[in-house]
């Protein structure tokens, strides 16, 4: 009768056991946030856009329609007077960078947010178990995260990954990459550096679709501190709850819509197609498929189900009629877009339903620091935090677009009270500003007088 009732329970010892190695594992996979420090460059290399007129006009390869075509970009763009440009551009030199301008670019963002990372969390560099560093234009050798590792001297174990060619939406592919990551390694801390190298790679021909590149991007970049240990939840600032990835590189049309090439005078550059916004919507309808359910209580999803019904289906492909019935906001507190640029914004604002409330800190973003690339995102956390509109159990959707053509969006959770002691803190009492129009419309607006299309423009500055 033992033996029977020993055989008997066997079982359900070995399905409780089974059941508490899984609750255990499953706590020690918490993704959280320690903290994160965003780049703002010196003052003497703001490019606002007299400057940007001026770099402009010195572009020999340049017509008049050409020179339009960038003045009604840059008035045009959502960018505002405070944004910060590449060292060589400032200084007139885009067509002579060097290798050693590249690594000083890198070097300036990088060193000077992993510093005040450090100082603000106290963890020092010896204690760094998994680095992470994504710059899509430039990869040297020895690596970025070499050179993180000599400067502070790390330890000869540390997990290092060099994310590079992976455009705008990197620094969330470097995130699920330490989430993965911490399901291997307990009790971890993890640096994820996000940045883009700007000056090597600034376009100096004169295709359109390759020229946009020059009037939206800026330099900027962000460091990120990371932990799986359950004893520091406390210090968190945010707890990742999921990130889903979506890529269609499979699709010609969407591959080819951001690509890094040579136009026909062997210039290098980066363009942007008119399919960039169509493919955007693909990727970002793809991914809400698979995020949805892990955002939006079910109440909300039995409602979209059933508006859908009733709806005529439709197979636009706009940006805007992405997530169209659907209401984020029942699962949703804060939006973080993506700045890339103004039709991005307005896009993703449209479809999702937003008010401008919520699309106020991608515009802030976008008008304060520009497109910085991978370390967009986190200017416009910082201006959430900075705001204070950041509270304990508050949901963050963070939505990014890259090349690839790639759709990567994740959701975090506000651990405690944020006050915004950031990269903003100098500047966040004049946000949003009064009126966003460029206050050089005006003084730039004689480049579209007709008379000039009769006439050779041969400028010297």
């Amino acid at each position: 009768m033992d033996l029977f009732m020993t055989m008997c329970l066997l079982p359900v010892f070995y399905v409780f056991f089974c059941i508490c190695r899984s609750v255990l594992q499953w706590r020690d996979q918490g993704c959280y946030m320690l903290a994160y420090e965003c780049y703002k460059a010196p003052v003497d290399r703001k490019l606002d856009t007299d400057s940007s007129a001026r770099v402009v006009l010195r572009n020999k390869n340049l017509g008049l329609e050409e020179y339009r075509f960038l003045f009604k970009t840059i008035v045009s763009s959502g960018l505002g007077e405070e944004t910060y440009g590449p060292r060589t551009v400032i200084e007139g030199r885009e067509d002579c960078s060097t290798l050693a301008d590249a690594h000083l670019e890198m070097s300036e963002i990088i060193f000077d947010t992993l510093d005040k990372l450090f100082a603000r969390t106290g963890v020092s560099p010896s204690e760094i178990d998994i680095l992470v560093v994504n710059v899509s234009l430039f990869s040297p050798i020895p690596s970025l995260t070499s050179c993180i590792i000599n400067r502070y001297k790390m330890r000869e174990d540390i997990k290092v990954f060099n994310l590079s060619g992976m455009g705008c939406s990197a620094s969330l592919v470097a995130v699920d990459l330490v989430q993965h990551l911490f399901k291997t390694y307990k009790e971890s801390f993890a640096i994820v550096v996000s940045t883009e190298s700007m000056g090597p790679h600034w376009y100096k021909g004169k295709e359109k679709s390759m020229l946009l590149s020059n009037c939206l991007f800026r330099a900027g970049g962000c460091s990120m501190l990371f932990t799986n240990n359950r004893a520091l939840k406390h210090r968190a600032i945010f707890s990742l709850k999921c990130l889903v990835r979506t890529h269609l590189g499979s699709s010609d049309e969407a591959y080819e819509c951001c690509k890094q090439i040579e136009d026909e005078q062997g210039f290098l550059g980066f363009r942007l197609t008119k399919s960039l916004t169509k493919a955007a919507a693909q990727a970002f309808t793809t991914n809400l498929r698979v995020l949805v359910p892990k955002v939006l209580p079910v109440r909300e999803l039995l409602r979209h189900f059933i508006v859908a019904l009733q709806q005529a289906k439709t197979d636009s492909l706009e940006l805007d009629a992405v997530g169209s019935y659907l209401d984020f906001k029942a699962g949703v507190d804060h939006f973080c877009i993506h700045p890339g640029g103004r039709a991005v914004i307005d896009g993703v604002g449209k479809g999702l339903r937003l008010s401008e409330y919520d699309l106020e800190p991608a515009r802030m973003a976008l008008h304060r620091f520009g497109n910085t690339s991978a370390g967009g995102l986190w200017y416009v956390l910082g201006y959430m935090e900075a705001k204070k509109r950041l509270k304990k159990g508050d949901r963050i959707l963070m939505i990014s677009f890259g090349a690839g053509f790639k759709c990567n969006n994740c959701v975090w959770e506000v651990l405690r009270d944020l006050d915004g002691g950031n990269v903003w803190k100098d500047c966040i009492d004049s946000y949003p500003p009064k009126t966003l129009v460029n206050p050089f419309v005006e003084k730039y607006n004689w480049i579209n007088d007709e008379y000039l299309s009769f006439v050779r423009l041969d400028l010297d500055i």
